[in-house]
């Protein structure tokens, strides 16, 4: 196995992406902790696994990988995974000035915006997490994980490999829960994604996403939003319509949920217009503060 890699990013580098994608994994796929993060991943050439962690003020990778070839995608994967070309100062600069979020920014600054390992992915964990909670979700990823292919030689627990489009669209049907328009919905994007006739990578940008999943039966605003966070890194992403943004805005004004709701969308959205073009940033700090929430 190679020795452990140190990662370039610009400081200061907030560690709660690490609780982030603790909070949302899967079991037998991934592993994380308050200050590391592992999983394993396909590549063009074949599976492999990856973990990160921080140490001594700085963050580590190492990596296994079935063909050697592939790590410069892999590389590439896990800086975006973990957004280490952000520039947290300018961002920090605008939300600074937010008079809602201004003590946010001071208490915890240089959050980041976690991306992806795989587009696809992405979309079938945010069709899942639609409208329930984190962990209802994560649970019904834990019971659609089975389908995974295994991956030999991954440590802490790991097994298998994130279930493939293919997979989920034969069999999900036996193993996810909930209304059948959402599972139908679910199913029929994978499907889309397994033959090709649905791609979505780095290339895209918020208005092709839109064209491509508005759409389909089962994905509105706030998927196409979450999606292009993660995948594509858009920094000026608001969901005005999710349930911890307005939970984190009650929490930031000191006034209950309910109450934050009478807001509404629009309420909301004007509100983060002052945060332009750092949105994404805004939500992050917006989510924090909901998780914070009794």
């Amino acid at each position: 196995m190679p020795r452990p890699l140190q990662l370039r990013f610009t400081p200061p580098y907030e560690l709660g992406i690490f609780d982030f994608l603790s909070a949302r994994a899967v079991d037998g796929v991934e592993a994380a902790t308050a200050h590391s993060y592992a999983r394993t991943v396909a590549l063009p050439g074949g599976h492999g696994w990856f973990k990160v962690w921080w140490q001594d003020n700085a963050l580590w990778l190492e990596h296994q990988l079935a063909d050697s070839a592939d790590a410069p995608v892999l590389f590439e994967r896990v800086r975006h995974l973990f957004n280490l070309d952000h520039e947290p100062q300018a961002a920090d600069a605008v939300l600074a000035r937010h008079p809602l979020l201004a003590p946010s920014v001071a208490a915890i600054p240089g959050i980041r915006v976690p991306g992806c390992v795989d587009a696809g992915e992405i979309l079938i964990r945010a069709m899942v997490g639609q409208q329930i909670t984190v962990a209802a979700a994560r649970t019904m990823l834990n019971r659609l994980a089975v389908l995974g292919a295994p991956c030999y030689g991954a440590q802490g627990g790991m097994q298998r490999l994130f279930p493939d489009a293919a997979g989920i669209a034969a069999h999900g049907r036996d193993i996810l829960r909930g209304p059948r328009r959402r599972i139908d919905a679910i199913l029929g994007v994978a499907g889309l994604l397994a033959d090709g006739s649905l791609a979505l990578g780095p290339g895209d940008t918020l208005e092709s996403l839109g064209r491509k999943l508005l759409p389909l039966p089962g994905i509105g605003p706030w998927t196409v939003g979450y999606v292009a966070m993660r995948v594509l890194g858009t920094p000026d992403i608001f969901l005005p319509g999710d349930a911890a943004v307005r939970n984190g805005y009650a929490r930031l004004r000191g006034i209950p949920p309910a109450q934050a709701r009478t807001l509404g969308a629009a309420g909301l959205t004007q509100l983060a217009d002052a945060a332009r073009p750092w949105r994404s940033q805004a939500t992050m700090h917006l989510w924090r503060a909901a998780a914070q929430l009794p």
